[in-house]
């Protein structure tokens, strides 16, 4: 059996680099879209994965109950949480138990968003916190402290 060149192909590849170029040129006549941070402020997608929040409830407690979800669920193993009793006398969060550690070690955080969705009481989200520039290492391990959210005004209401 002989061997046939397809004689359309040259016109087949003349008509991809037309189409490649068509949307080159039609990008290259748009305006830029352009950020001027830090002059503006950042305007942030719906889907932003920034750096984690500890929530908190309507009355100021914690959401965290320790269920330890969150940290079976990340592929880059990087919560790390170690859990407490509350008690009558001290009450961290609505639950049984709350987390007494909670460590995220942005050194390996992937932000993937699975400890988000793993989450059953909504008490660990994605801020909008984007700035981890660091000279040194240690610095990117955020414990519960900093990932906690502000306590609610007392007095506030919300409309």
């Amino acid at each position: 059996m002989m061997f046939m060149p397809d004689l359309m192909q040259p016109v087949k590849d003349l008509a991809a680099i037309a189409t490649g170029l068509s949307v080159t040129f039609k990008n290259m006549l748009k305006p830029p879209v352009t950020e001027f941070y830090p002059e503006e402020p950042v305007h942030f997608e719906a889907r932003f994965r920034g750096v984690h929040v500890q929530q908190r409830d309507e009355n100021g407690l914690e959401k965290c109950v320790a269920c330890f979800l969150c940290a079976a669920a990340c592929p880059a193993n990087c919560i790390y949480i170690e859990a407490g009793d509350n008690t009558a006398a001290q009450r961290i969060s609505a639950g049984e138990r709350y987390a007494k550690v909670y460590n995220i070690d942005y050194n390996r955080c992937i932000f993937c968003g699975y400890c988000v969705e793993a989450c059953p009481t909504d008490a660990i989200t994605h801020g909008h916190g984007f700035e981890l520039a660091t000279y040194d290492a240690s610095n990117l391990v955020y414990r519960k402290e900093q990932l906690l959210a502000p306590l609610p005004l007392a007095g506030s209401t919300a409309s």
